[in-house]
């Protein structure tokens, strides 16, 4: 399953890029998730690894880890979302000092009994991740 969503914010990419580069502000806008918590010692690069507590489509731990890295433009992630594994990122383009284009592509992969509901699940998740950055977008907006 792979999408992505694009949406305009009125806040500069550094701002933008400096609270997505927070993990641990996922829950503020993702409704699904209770907690993240860096688990790897130093500032957030590549490498960085996190836990984080999902309360939905059912409770679980997940653990993702920092795989690119590049203030303000790119920050990937991989690793456990849901029931799927993947890899999440923001791409950020200032489109001038106060208005940035944040481009969020998903990739998951479903496994087992997973895989049939997968391709009917996509377009549902890709509408839930998109309700989630309206949330990321009103928060940023709003500061």
């Amino acid at each position: 399953m792979q999408f992505e969503n694009t949406l305009t914010i009125n806040a500069p990419a550094g701002e933008v890029f400096a609270y997505l580069a927070r993990p641990e502000n996922l829950p503020r806008w993702n409704y699904a998730l209770d907690g993240t918590e860096q688990t790897s010692p130093g500032p957030i690069g590549v490498g960085t690894t996190y836990l984080q507590t999902r309360t939905l489509p059912r409770p679980a731990e997940e653990h993702f880890r920092v795989t690119e890295y590049d203030p303000p433009n790119l920050l990937t992630m991989d690793g456990d979302f849901g029931p799927f594994t993947g890899t999440g990122s923001y791409r950020l383009t200032a489109l001038d000092q106060h208005t940035t284009q944040l481009v969020n592509t998903v990739h998951l992969t479903a496994t087992g009994a997973l895989k049939a509901v997968a391709a009917i699940a996509g377009p549902r998740v890709k509408h839930a991740v998109a309700k989630n950055l309206d949330v990321l977008k009103n928060i940023l907006e709003t500061r």
